[in-house]
C-alpha cells in the first residue's frame, strides 16, 4: 500500500508521535497549522469516515479528546481546531482517515474558515433534515 500514513504506522517513516495504542496512533504535523498542530490516525486502513468501523471511530474520537486536552494544556492555548475531512471535495489530501488537532489562541490571525453565515430557509431546513433521517444508519 502506498499510504503515507499507513507507513507511519507500520514504522517504515519515522514520526514524532505522542500517542500508540492498540486502535490509534497520535503524532505531531511535519508542516503544522500552528505550533503543536498534530494528527491522530486509526492504525487500521480507512479512507474516510464512510469506510471506517465503527469501533476504529470510538477509539480515533476519545483519543482526539486526549490529545486535544494534553496539547491545551501543554501549550497553555486558548483553544484547539478540531478538523476532519472526507473526500477530495472537503479538500481532503491524504486517502487515510485523520483529525487534525490544531491548537488556537485568542487573535492568533490563523483563519481556517471562510463560511458565510447565512440565514436558511426553515422549510427547506426541514425539508433536508426529514431526507437524512430516512437514511440514517442504524447503530
Amino acid at each position: 500500500m502506498d499510504c503515507i500514513f499507513c507507513k507511519i504506522i507500520s514504522g517504515d517513516i519515522p514520526a514524532i508521535k505522542v500517542l500508540d495504542e492498540e486502535r490509534v496512533i497520535a503524532f505531531m504535523d511535519i508542516n503544522p497549522s500552528a505550533k503543536g498542530h498534530l494528527l491522530v490516525v486509526p492504525k487500521r486502513h480507512a479512507e474516510n469516515i464512510f469506510e471506517i468501523e465503527k469501533d476504529d471511530l470510538s477509539a480515533v474520537f476519545h483519543a482526539v479528546k486526549r490529545c486535544a486536552m494534553a496539547i491545551k494544556e501543554a501549550l497553555n492555548a486558548d483553544g484547539a481546531t478540531v478538523l476532519q475531512l472526507n473526500g477530495k471535495a472537503s479538500d481532503q489530501v491524504i486517502p487515510h482517515l485523520h483529525v487534525h488537532i490544531i491548537p488556537r489562541w485568542n487573535n492568533d490571525g490563523l483563519s481556517i474558515s471562510t463560511w458565510e453565515m447565512k440565514p436558511g430557509n426553515m422549510e427547506e431546513v426541514q425539508a433536508l433534515a426529514d431526507q437524512v433521517k430516512k437514511y440514517m444508519p442504524a447503530y
